[in-house]
């Protein structure tokens, strides 16, 4: 197994006045960053691997929008194989490209996976598909433009196709908003980040990273035409939602 370089980029900078972008800096340690930054990572990566069988479509094509680097269209790839039509990734950082396709060719899916850019606060192609994962991807693009975009997942998804979202939420209440924030910084400290390292990201990701409610995305996903929205994952602030286009 690779051995990750380690996620130290808000240890070693004195000051983080700008905000969050993923840079080169951040694509070489961004592996590292998730495991340590998102509760059951792994866990969740399984569940979206196991999903995406359950309900992908022979020659149907699989998407992941802010697919970083590469790290579940792999895992996708190994899982699904021959079967899947083609598996595509849109990033909108090149450094993450940069980053994708060199894992993609380290595993020897070159011929079955693509990496392309693309801002997703804008068009973006979405054809013959029967699986679209986005994991902590939309809350980053404008508010919005966010029914834009999950309306353009819903419409190029074939029937009984679906859409796995991860994202960070807010909940409903202000204290309990705090606690789970509280919370979730516990755990950061646990993987052995500094109070000083928590801090600085959390300066830098204010205005970059814009979560909603739990219903205010179910309201949303609906509203962008998916018939069925369930959440499939929980732990305090972090939500996994299985959002389903039925068939006619």
């Amino acid at each position: 197994m690779t051995q990750l370089n380690i996620d130290q980029v808000f240890a070693t900078t004195a000051s983080r006045a700008c905000d969050f972008q993923f840079t080169a800096e951040i694509a070489k340690v961004f592996d590292d960053m998730l495991v340590r930054s998102v509760p059951f990572y792994s866990e969740q990566q399984f569940m979206i691997k196991e999903l995406a069988k359950k309900f992908h479509i022979k020659d149907t094509r699989i998407y992941d929008l802010g697919c970083s680097t590469g790290t579940t269209l792999i895992s996708l790839a190994q899982e699904i194989g021959g079967d899947a039509g083609e598996l595509i990734g849109y990033d909108n950082s090149f450094p993450m490209i940069d980053k994708a396709k060199t894992n993609i060719n380290q595993c020897g899916l070159d011929g079955l996976i693509k990496i392309d850019y693309a801002d997703l606060n804008g068009a973006v192609v979405i054809e013959n598909a029967s699986v679209v994962t986005m994991c902590w991807t939309l809350q980053f693009v404008r508010p919005l433009q966010r029914t834009a975009l999950t309306k353009q997942v819903y419409n190029g998804l074939v029937e009984n196709g679906v859409l796995i979202l991860m994202e960070k939420v807010l909940t409903n209440n202000t204290d309990m908003n705090r606690l789970f924030i509280e919370t979730y910084y516990e755990f950061k400290k646990r993987n052995g980040y500094s109070n000083e390292e928590i801090a600085k990201k959390r300066e830098a990701l204010e205005n970059v990273l814009v979560p909603y409610r739990i219903e205010e995305n179910i309201e949303l996903l609906k509203r962008s035409g998916f018939e069925m929205v369930e959440t499939f994952f929980q732990w305090y602030n972090f939500v996994g939602f299985l959002c389903v286009k039925k068939g006619r």
